[in-house]
């Protein structure tokens, strides 16, 4: 469990979430192209953000401890693409409830570090939170997080890369012996002060949190410097400043992307 959330804050947040891409998704069109995510549309956005949610409920409430497939699921998707924000909203209440049942500490499987109820809880936040983003990015909108869901975000997505099936393979591609410096100018971006050190090894990764020289930084804002993390916007965004290195940066988004 983060410092600051506890598993019921997680769990709200998640449903504010859900409740926010649904009304985006209510609003949009089905076909629009999603850029943050090339090759997307908003109804595969939602599509599968949704059914993220139903794998995670079906795993948590039957306690599962080993991988359960997304394939075996009845989703009830709609045939129609444009009942999609509802189908996203109506998966929310079994979501919470089972989380809710489950507690932080059941053991369950989970793809990265930490193997219980509360690991998902967290990862369903900054999963939901990431992709409302991408969504409000697709409708020309400008996403907003709250610091200390970003600080939050940036801490649980360092932990997690090393483990995620896309980014893995290619950690160990980054220059060994460089180094990337992620600094929230925010007052309040959380307990460790808004700071993050990613130093890259030759076989992956090493994060710590504090101020640190590194080959380039990323300053700027954390609920910007969450969606740089996750390559959702580029370095180069007018919210955001690079020192050092100036091509360090894209050379991270292109082997982290998650």
């Amino acid at each position: 469990m983060a410092d600051g959330f506890s598993h019921d804050d997680y769990i709200d947040a998640v449903a504010g979430e859900i409740d926010k891409m649904a009304w985006i998704a209510d609003g949009a069109d089905p076909a629009a192209p999603v850029p943050s995510c090339p090759g997307w549309t908003m109804a595969k956005l939602i599509t599968h953000t949704g059914t993220v949610h139903r794998w995670v409920t079906e795993i948590v409430a039957t306690r599962a401890t080993d991988p359960v497939s997304p394939r075996s699921l009845d989703l009830g998707l709609p045939e129609k693409e444009s009942d999609y924000a509802g189908w996203i909203a109506e998966g929310a209440p079994d979501l919470m409830d089972a989380l809710r049942a489950a507690g932080p500490d059941t053991q369950v499987w989970t793809w990265g570090p930490g193997g219980t109820s509360g690991w998902w809880a967290r990862r369903m936040l900054h999963e939901t939170t990431v992709h409302r983003a991408d969504a409000e990015l697709a409708s020309g909108g400008t996403p907003r997080v709250d610091a200390a869901v970003a600080a939050d975000g940036i801490d649980e997505f360092l932990a997690n890369l090393p483990s995620a099936r896309a980014p893995r393979e290619h950690l160990a591609e980054l220059p060994a012996g460089q180094s990337l410096h992620l600094h929230a100018t925010d007052a309040d971006a959380g307990s460790g002060g808004g700071e993050w050190l990613i130093r890259f090894t030759g076989t992956g990764i090493e994060v710590e949190r504090g101020h640190a020289k590194a080959t380039a930084a990323v300053r700027g804002p954390v609920a910007p410097l969450l969606l740089f993390a996750y390559g959702r916007i580029p370095a180069d965004d007018e919210r955001l400043e690079v020192l050092g290195d100036e091509s360090l940066p894209a050379t991270w988004q292109r082997k982290a992307a998650l």
